[in-house]
């Protein structure tokens, strides 16, 4: 028998409950890992509530670390003892040992270990689909990121910085400002107590930015519309704060015939070539020290509950992971 996390409801936290469950055997295809950590993301959150459809009673969590401990038959790319990263697996990650398809599965280098690989997987491929596909950002562009100081703007910031982009990011304190700064942000943009589309306007010179990054959603959506320059690109990439609705096309147009996308990691690696493309892009930035994963909060798998509500109150830092 093997610890797993499980909901028989959607609801708040309280519905996670540690359960003990026998591990299955890996199908044709299919290997099974031994995690060794697991990243929480906010898409979690959201199944848990019911925003995004699960069938209870259900595992949780889709992102991880660990070492192959079974294989199944037909799979030649892994062996028994392989260390291994996924970030797209089926539900269930929150848990010792979690079997999926292969192909969701990617050789981790000996360079990166298990808890950067949990912490960085799901939220660094986002991050380089964002900026390097949904918007391919280039030397001296300035854009816009919400949530800077989060698991994924901590990420983007680094990679912007990299790629010699000026990063303004949005956060909530003076704490997580100084952050984003110290993550490569160029600018800071207190939304409790500054206007997020005039502070992007003075920083700008009036130009304001070709693309904004946005995982929070309802709250933002319109001051997100604000701060793009004509022709701009507004990436939703989240619904932090609940799901936009009701998009006034309207609005696009007197914006300055605007751009609206709804991306996905499922969206960009949709087959095996992409994702081993992506992966092998993170690698590239996380081995040569231009990304450095922050992992700010560390929980057992037991109290997974407990990094849930710090999760949803805004109360963490960079990534948290559940550690086994």
């Amino acid at each position: 028998m093997a610890r797993q996390i499980q909901f028989t409801e959607t609801g708040g936290p309280e519905v996670l409950k540690l359960v003990d469950v026998e591990p299955r055997d890996p199908g044709p295809g299919e290997i099974r890992i031994a995690n060794r950590a697991v990243g929480l993301n906010f898409i979690d959150i959201y199944v848990r509530t019911g925003l995004y459809p699960a069938q209870p009673p259900s595992g949780l969590g889709t992102e991880g670390a660990g070492v192959v401990d079974a294989v199944g038959e037909g799979v030649e790319d892994f062996a028994e003892g392989d260390r291994v990263a996924y970030a797209q697996g089926p539900l269930g990650a929150y848990a010792e040992f979690i079997t999926m398809d292969a192909e969701k599965a990617i050789a981790l280098p000996e360079a990166i270990d298990f808890e950067t690989a949990a912490a960085g997987m799901l939220k660094g491929l986002t991050v380089q689909y964002l900026l390097r596909q949904t918007y391919a950002i280039g030397e001296d562009d300035t854009i816009l990121f919400h949530a800077a100081a989060g698991g994924v703007g901590s990420i983007a910031c680094q990679w912007a910085h990299a790629l010699g982009a000026h990063l303004i990011g949005t956060v909530s304190n003076e704490d997580k400002a100084g952050t984003a700064k110290q993550n490569g942000a160029w600018m800071t943009i207190d939304y409790t107590r500054e206007s997020v589309p005039e502070r992007v306007r003075e920083l700008t010179d009036g130009a304001m930015v070709p693309v904004v990054y946005d995982s929070v959603g309802k709250d933002t959506w319109k001051d997100s519309l604000a701060c793009l320059s004509k022709r701009g690109l507004m990436v939703s990439f989240g619904n932090a704060s609940g799901p936009v609705e009701g998009v006034n096309l309207a609005e696009l147009n007197k914006g300055g015939s605007l751009f609206v996308t709804r991306p996905s990691l499922n969206g960009y690696a949709d087959t095996r070539e992409r994702f081993e493309m992506m992966c092998d892009d993170l690698f590239a930035v996380l081995e040569s020290g231009d990304v450095k994963i922050k992992i700010g909060q560390r929980f057992a798998l037991e109290d997974a509950a407990e990094a849930h509500r710090a999760l949803a109150n805004r109360e963490t830092t960079g990534s948290t992971i559940l550690t086994l």
